[in-house]
């Protein structure tokens, strides 16, 4: 007999999605290779008129993407537990800063944005099936036939898609230096492996990437006198230096000669566009901590995603770039990656 409310699924509402150990290599062997996709890992589950949304934390997405859920009311299938990725596409590409602004109290602001630019649900795994039997102890090819039957019946809608995969680990290398700003890597499965809820049972591989910044700005180690992080520039445009994030991972055995360096450079405004401390989602406190500084140091960091501008995570520091001039230090370095690759071109296609 099919559940007819959430509560009776055979798969828990409150089952953590398996996740993904980070490792600098694919591994070889008996796996599918998966891109991993840079949006809101989400859980969606459905038993008869009823439709839940949770993030990878739990919490409940239902409000927040009203489109998506009608989507998914609008299927034949009465119940079902799907594994994937909501993102939004803007002008081609992938956006996560439109994702965050639906993260809204409003519900009219909401209404508004699911109008004007919808999710879409890339599908990549299933843990229900159309008879309401839990799968996932099912090893990934027996789930992959069974999302690539329910994934047929949806009578193609447009906002689903269904992820891409491939055997060939030469063609998931291929995505990784090909994958532009809208793969966040790639994800390795075992095919006879079950569906573990809340362990890293995966493997995944990041994409390296670097930018040259200027230093336009450092704070002080909580409780030192010796610098803990450097706050990175871009130049915009119109040749103003925008704040685009940090970096704190300064070897202890270097850090009183750059302190010294970076304190001979104190001078305002550091900043000539967006600074630290200016109204953004990214503002704390701690954010107008920081001294300005003439813009005369460049550095070389890796980051893995660029979200409004700005790096979403800290940054990784490479190292100083005394070769290169500050004002050579622009966007245009990240945008030179903002293309979509074919593989998420023609997935957007289907």
């Amino acid at each position: 007999m099919k559940p007819k409310t959430l509560s009776a699924l055979a798969v828990p509402l409150d089952i953590e999605p398996m996740e993904a150990k980070l490792v600098e290599h694919l591994p070889e062997g008996d796996w599918q290779y998966e891109p991993k996709w840079d949006g809101f890992r989400c859980l969606a589950f459905r038993a008869g008129d009823g439709i839940e949304l949770k993030a990878k934390s739990g919490k409940p997405l239902a409000r927040y993407f009203p489109e998506m859920v009608a989507t998914l009311k609008s299927l034949k299938t009465r119940s079902f537990v799907l594994d994937g990725e909501l993102a939004i596409v803007r002008d081609g590409e992938f956006s996560f800063d439109a994702l965050l602004q639906r993260i809204h109290p409003a519900e009219s602001r909401i209404k508004l944005l699911a109008a004007e630019t919808p999710a879409i649900f890339i599908l990549f795994d299933i843990l229900l099936d159309a008879s309401g039997k839990s799968l996932i102890e099912a090893p990934l090819t027996m789930r992959r036939a069974a999302l690539e039957e329910f994934f047929a019946s949806a009578n193609q809608q447009r906002d689903l898609k269904l992820s891409p995969y491939t055997l060939k680990l030469p063609e998931a290398q291929r995505w990784l230096s090909r994958g532009g700003t809208a793969l966040d890597g790639v994800v390795a499965k075992e095919r006879g492996a079950p569906y573990v809820p809340g362990e890293r049972a995966m493997m995944k591989v990041k994409q390296h990437r670097t930018a040259d910044c200027v230093v336009g700005g450092f704070r002080y180690r909580s409780g030192s006198n010796e610098v803990g992080s450097l706050l990175l520039g871009l130049y915009d445009a119109d040749g103003k230096l925008d704040h685009v994030g940090f970096t704190a991972t300064i070897a202890n055995k270097d850090r009183a000669a750059l302190t010294a360096k970076l304190e001979a450079l104190v001078s305002p405004p550091g900043f000539t566009g967006k600074a630290p401390g200016g109204p953004s989602r990214w503002s704390t406190e701690r954010s107008e901590q920081w001294r300005p500084v003439k813009p005369k140091l460049v550095v070389e960091v890796g980051y893995d995603q660029v979200s409004g501008n700005r790096f979403r995570h800290g940054t990784k520091l490479v190292r100083f770039r005394l070769d290169k001039a500050p004002r050579q230090c622009t966007f245009e370095q990240l945008a030179s990656l903002a293309k979509p690759a074919k593989l998420v071109a023609d997935m957007l296609k289907t």
